[in-house]
């Protein structure tokens, strides 16, 4: 059966007027609207139509409809109208942002807890580390009789080091001679490929020195693995009460416990590949808590290797213009805020939605 473009029409009409509402939408309240140019039997009839074609469901023994997940996708992708943010809107969060942002420390809980204010809804914020982190250069520094300092910079231009004590002794030249193999070997890979063949190679060539590479790569693991955790905060989890969706007490705790650390942690790499903001509906969601909700997420640019993502859970029939548009406007502010420059915009499709501007 072919989407035409009267079904579209109709198909934005009923999710423009349920996101409104929260109620299921009949025939005769499309027909009413200002811009539909056709009778309640011809909209009964493309409901019917997009109903069988997976795009709208029939709550109950209701007469109205609401949009289905595939119904929501299409919207996003292909219907849904720009939401321009008034200049007030605009300067109001650009403001919160700047007054409340002055502390680097704690900031993405601050920014969670703006975006919820913003939204009414619960919303996630996350700093991550570049998942291409790697050791930029090895030094090995003589301290003492059986201590050593090793220092790794990063490619992130940030230098962490640690004193190892040993039970032998080793001289200026050993050190020097397995410095010089571990960044002729070990510098500016990931930690994949920091396998046991490598070691063995390495450690071959290293000499008396051979006894220190396991404590080296332990602590070049341990030190990547820290650079690429997430620091999650979420806020504003309570805000889903006040949604009529979620009336159902067991509903509202199936979400509300997806919305932990654990599982909100995994964002970033549904962001990995994506520029300007993703909407993941209903039954997209990796988790399975969060199958009955949306996900709008965005990222920006925090420097030193960091990237940041800000983002909302809430019913499917949330209001995904204006909930990316304000999206939009916070990963912005934020940029400029940490010297970065705006993101760039996609087209629309596949779960992206283009950057939204300010109103003129």
């Amino acid at each position: 059966m072919e989407l035409t473009e009267r079904k579209k029409k109709v198909l934005r009409s009923i999710v423009d007027l349920y996101i409104r509402t929260a109620e299921p939408v009949g025939s005769k309240a499309i027909a009413e609207l200002p811009d539909m140019q056709y009778s309640s039997a011809t909209i009964r009839n493309e409901m019917a139509d997009l109903t069988s074609m997976g795009y709208l469901e029939q709550p109950h023994t209701s007469a109205g409809r609401i949009p289905s997940p595939s119904g929501y996708r299409l919207y996003v992708d292909e219907l849904m109208s720009d939401y321009r943010l008034s200049l007030d809107e605009s300067r109001s969060i650009a403001q919160a942002v700047e007054e409340k942002m002055q502390q680097v420390d704690r900031v993405m809980e601050k920014v969670a807890k703006l975006v919820s204010q913003v939204t009414n809804l619960p919303a996630i914020s996350v700093a991550s580390r570049s998942a291409g982190v790697t050791v930029r250069r090895y030094d090995l520094i003589l301290a003492g009789e059986n201590s050593i300092i090793l220092v790794l910079m990063l490619s992130t231009e940030e230098v962490k080091n640690k004193l190892l004590r040993l039970p032998v002794s080793l001289t200026e030249a050993d050190l020097k001679l397995l410095s010089a193999l571990l960044n002729a070997s070990m510098t500016e890979i990931p930690m994949a490929e920091f396998t046991p063949s490598l070691m063995d190679r390495v450690s071959r060539s290293a000499g008396a020195a051979a006894v220190l590479l396991p404590v080296v790569v332990d602590y070049t693991l341990d030190v990547l693995r820290s650079e690429q955790n997430n620091d999650v905060a979420v806020a504003g989890q309570m805000r889903l009460l006040g949604h009529p969706e979620y009336r159902d007490v067991d509903k509202a705790q199936k979400v509300l416990t997806g919305l932990d650390e654990d599982v909100l942690s995994n964002l970033p790499a549904v962001m990995e590949n994506a520029n300007g903001t993703r909407v993941i509906v209903g039954p997209e969601n990796l988790s399975e808590e969060l199958k009955d909700t949306s996900v709008v997420v965005t990222k920006f640019d925090i420097g030193d290797g960091m990237q940041g993502m800000i983002g909302v859970v809430g019913p499917t029939r949330m209001d995904y213009a204006k909930v990316t548009a304000r999206l939009s406007c916070f990963a912005e502010s934020l940029s400029k805020m940490f010297g970065k420059p705006e993101q760039a915009q996609l087209p629309q499709g596949s779960g992206e939605v283009p950057e939204h501007k300010e109103a003129q």
